[in-house]
């Protein structure tokens, strides 16, 4: 086996301790779409290494614009294609990439080994599910709620629901024919998901002002 070179890199970044936390969290991902390829890609980046992945969707065209994605990889199936992407930053990954649709009857099995997860699904109703299926259990769970549009980027924000459970959004702007997902919202959105994960993990780094509520 050759050197790591990511491996190699991280560790001027990370004491060996916080490197131990980070890369012995299991992260669930809830969809592999805009939020789940981008904030994949932002905790790898991290430092991560255990992952468990669900989505049962294709790669298509109008994917491209705002997903970890590439268009020799239209018609593959999303959680093949970022399982990929992600190995070509760091070959150490540990990701269970599973092709099935999450419902209430095997949630709870398939994220059962994750300490951390990310809700990255697109309907209200599939969102709902996962936050009522672990909204009071121990495991940190970071939703997201509206991220439509472009511009005024600071209205994607934080918000502390409970101490394991936090929403990323504006909470106003869902995606529509009018509010289009665009890459600059979606990855900031996808962005923060990651940084409050990281942060559960080993902590903040600098002092943070109380989340809005």
């Amino acid at each position: 086996m050759g050197v790591n070179r990511f491996s190699e890199g991280i560790g001027r970044y990370f004491s060996a301790a916080d490197l131990e936390k980070i890369r012995s969290t299991r992260v669930g991902i809830a969809g592999a779409g805009g939020l789940g390829s981008n904030c994949a890609l932002n905790l790898v980046r991290s430092g991560f290494v255990l992952f468990t992945i669900v989505d049962f969707d294709c790669v298509e065209p109008s994917n491209l614009n705002r997903q970890f994605y590439f268009q020799d990889q239209v018609g593959l199936k999303k959680i093949e294609a970022l399982k990929a992407n992600l190995l070509r930053i760091n070959p150490d990954l540990d990701i269970n990439a599973l092709d099935v649709r999450l419902e209430e009857e095997n949630v709870r099995d398939i994220f059962a080994g994750c300490q951390v997860i990310v809700e990255a699904l697109d309907g209200a109703h599939d969102k709902a599910m996962i936050s009522r299926m672990f909204i009071n259990g121990d495991k940190l769970l970071v939703c997201v709620s509206g991220i439509g549009g472009w511009g005024d980027s600071d209205r994607i924000r934080v918000r502390k629901i409970k101490d394991r459970f936090f929403v990323v959004g504006d909470m106003e702007s869902e995606v529509s024919g009018t509010l289009p997902p665009t890459s600059p919202v979606v990855s900031i959105a996808a962005a923060k998901q990651a940084d409050l994960v990281l942060s559960h993990v080993i902590g903040p780094c600098i002092k943070e002002k109380p989340l809005a509520r």
